[in-house]
């Protein structure tokens, strides 16, 4: 079997190194926001290109704790308006909806599976305050076009860059290009925890002072609230994990443009198609999707050839139950991508052979 991402080989790639930085943190005594964070959120935030990288428990909680504090801080206001691409994953739009703020779901592009920038400006509202970019997949979504828009309307311009650790917009790394960003480091991500961890990036001072402030219960100092936060904080084990896949998140990266490029020069077949990059030089590959009208029967052949996939992911956002107010939508771009969309197996792990044999099938279907 070629799973779609084995997280054992992952983890026993730096397993001594791992090893050491949780006996570490046993031997401390000290488990909470102590000197691991620290250490982490100052290499991250060196490595994003951000003045400041926030630790929280989780990626969800990262986009709730940056558009929340933008709330404290009077930028934003209930009912406000936040332009988000309608093919997101749900976190996305949950942050939004659970600060009181309205999503509104702009259609992507049928190339590059990231938000349409011809149609980001004809969405826009007196209400409207925010975009969030989502850096899916490992693409680049920034474009020069949506930076524009972004200051002519005096919009903030903020990502969701929980799939694309390391990703390049010319010179600079996605997590620095807006004014904020949220990251998850869930295990399966490029850089993944052993559990949950997420983080904000922003080179804004107060705002990442109050980020900071409501992932420990709102507090100032110690006991003294100034906000209504919640408790979402990295712990020390993750964070000591963190510190090591940090330092080989490059290589991992390498490997995986690799295995990417193989698959875009290997898979010919009439019914699979490759979206194209935006930027094929910056892109990391976090997921390899693939579209086809008969998705669910190549994801069976795949299977019956112990080839692994997932759907990333089989229903959109506006068509959940949770958003029963939305499912009359028709965005039919993003309703065909989640009908059609199929993730091969991508990891830093995967061998020459086993990308050989993914191709042979995928191309046999």
């Amino acid at each position: 079997m070629i799973k779609f991402l084995d997280l054992q080989q992952v983890t026993a790639a730096h397993a001594e190194e791992i090893r050491q930085a949780v006996c570490r943190v046993v031997d401390s005594g000290w488990y909470v926001h102590g000197r691991e964070c620290r250490q982490f959120e100052q290499r991250y935030a060196d490595y994003i290109g951000t003045a400041h990288a926030v630790g929280c428990a989780n990626g969800l909680d990262a986009l709730w704790l940056m558009l929340r504090a933008y709330k404290e801080l009077g930028v934003l206001s209930d009912g406000d308006e936040v332009l988000v691409p309608a093919n997101t994953f749900i976190a996305t739009i949950l942050a939004i909806t659970e600060n009181n703020l309205r999503p509104v779901l702009v259609e992507p592009s049928w190339q590059t599976l990231q938000i349409d920038d011809r149609l980001v400006e004809q969405a826009i509202t007196a209400r409207t305050r925010a975009l969030m970019i989502v850096h899916l997949y490992g693409q680049c979504a920034y474009t020069d076009a949506l930076a524009a828009i972004c200051r002519r309307h005096g919009l903030l311009l903020l990502e969701d860059n929980a799939q694309a650790h390391g990703c390049r917009f010319g010179s600079r790394r996605t997590g620095s290009l807006g004014h904020a960003a949220a990251h998850s480091f869930y295990p399966g991500k490029i850089i993944g925890a052993l559990g949950d961890a997420g983080a904000v990036t922003t080179s804004d001072d107060r705002l990442a002072e109050v980020v900071r402030a409501l992932g420990n219960y709102g507090f100032s100092r110690k006991y003294v609230s100034e906000h209504r936060g919640r408790n979402s904080r990295l712990d020390e084990i993750q964070a000591a994990v963190l510190n090591v896949k940090l330092s080989h998140v490059d290589e991992d990266i390498e490997r995986r443009k690799q295995v990417a490029e193989r698959y875009r020069e290997g898979i010919r077949h009439p019914l699979v198609t490759i979206p194209a990059p935006t930027h094929r030089d910056s892109h990391v590959y976090h997921l390899f999707p693939v579209l086809s009208p008969r998705r669910d029967a190549l994801a069976a052949h795949l299977s019956e050839r112990g080839i692994e996939t997932l759907v990333h992911y089989p229903i959109p956002p506006h068509k959940q139950a949770c958003y029963a107010e939305w499912n009359g939508l028709s965005l039919p771009v993003t309703e065909q991508i989640h009908r059609e969309e199929l993730s091969l197996p991508m990891s830093p792990c995967l061998t020459d052979e086993e990308v050989e044999q993914v191709i042979a099938a995928v191309n046999s279907f």
